[in-house]
């Protein structure tokens, strides 16, 4: 296995995590200050998912064309100059406009960046490495609004950091090889529904994370603030829940070379389910902040699940389509996710994001109880 690829290419991963990490609470603070509310917030939230379905149509035509290294490189060249126009034109139309071109461009990197992962790992260690993976980039998001909270929000500095990190990461990817090959096709929503299909129980999980991921770094920072907490301490409950994250993902991953990785989905789905309707209830205890832990912890083990079992099954041109599945359902959750959630919380219940999240889970026990969820995936020990 080339180690100093798979590392290589982790890393790249990563500074993107850890660019969105500052960017996108700090587009929600700044939006906020100029009195915009959850539902416009919402909005420009949900606008990367809309680039999310664009990156993931074309990913497989581009690979084909420029080769998986460069089009990562051009990719992340690409958000840096995208996030510099943030800070540069501050404006609410423009930025829905560029926050669509850094949904795209970004999408075209995870898709490329999970496919590489993936094909590079052996059988025996993927659990443990693709677990890696979703839990370095959790904490990469997790050191983001930490970082932006040493910067602080009056000033720019979370962008033209967010722009340094994705012009000097793609130097990692110099001359590294073992990217999976691609042929030049789009993958259509026809295609996404054949993959629903054929692995139900992924797919409703890997949207239900978008949705989850898209809230807890645009809504979840405005939630706390409205239940009458300070900035600070709102930046400290996002990262929190993004430690939750990271924590678990390495168990969960060594867990899933060995146990039934359905039996695994179930648990992450009912401790999401149930932490989801008891944070409104623990909001001003002590017991909120390991409640945020299991929160972020139950969210980030089905997306990980979901990779691993997609990891094990394809290779190459079909790995990336796959991959590129999973993009389109992550567009499709973070489309409709901020914006439900700011509408539901504007005009019907300040609680509807995490009521929004408790639905989610609990659709996906509903269906785990069906006879092919997993289509003929099959979680067996190794």
């Amino acid at each position: 296995m080339r180690w100093a690829t798979y590392f290589a290419v982790l890393a790249a991963v990563l500074s993107v995590g850890l660019a969105l990490g500052m960017t996108m609470p700090l587009v929600s603070f700044r939006l906020e200050s100029w009195g915009y509310g959850p539902f416009a917030i919402g909005v420009v939230a949900a606008m990367p998912a809309i680039g999310v379905l664009l990156g993931a149509k074309i990913s497989s035509r581009l690979a084909a064309r420029f080769g998986t290294a460069n089009l990562m490189r051009l990719g992340l060249w690409a958000g840096a100059i995208s996030i510099g126009l943030l800070a540069l034109l501050p404006s609410y139309p423009v930025w829905l406009l560029l926050r669509l071109l850094l949904g795209m461009v970004l999408t075209i990197i995870f898709i490329l960046g999970e496919s590489w992962i993936n094909q590079l790992v052996v059988e025996q260690w993927r659990g443990r490495l693709v677990a890696l993976y979703g839990s370095g980039y959790a904490l990469s998001q997790l050191a983001g609004p930490l970082l932006l909270g040493v910067l602080g929000t009056q000033q720019d500095y979370g962008f033209w950091v967010s722009v340094a990190l994705l012009m000097v990461s793609p130097l990692l990817l110099l001359g590294r090889s073992g990217a999976p090959t691609s042929e030049s096709c789009n993958v259509t929503l026809m295609d996404l529904w054949r993959f629903c299909q054929e692995l139900p129980a992924i797919g409703w999980a890997v949207a239900l994370f978008a949705t989850f991921e898209a809230l807890i770094l645009t809504l979840l920072p405005v939630y706390c603030l409205s239940q009458g907490f300070t900035e600070d301490v709102a930046l400290a409950m996002v990262s929190t829940v993004v430690v939750g994250d990271a924590l678990l993902q390495l168990p969960i991953g060594a867990l899933a070379d060995r146990v039934s990785r359905r039996g695994l989905f179930t648990g992450c789905a009912v401790i999401l389910l149930c932490s989801s309707l008891a944070i409104p209830l623990l909001l001003d205890s002590q017991l909120i902040w390991p409640l945020w832990v299991l929160f972020g912890a139950s969210a980030g083990g089905l997306f990980t699940l979901s990779l691993i079992l997609i990891g094990e099954r394809y290779r190459d041109d079909a790995l990336v389509r796959a991959n590129a599945h999973v993009a389109q359902l992550w567009g499709i959750g973070c489309l409709i996710g901020p914006l439900v959630a700011g509408a539901g919380s504007q005009w019907v219940s300040g609680h509807a994001m995490l009521l929004l999240v408790a639905a989610g889970a609990f659709g996906l026990l509903i269906l785990l109880l069906r006879q092919g969820a997993f289509g003929n995936v099959q979680a067996q020990p190794l």
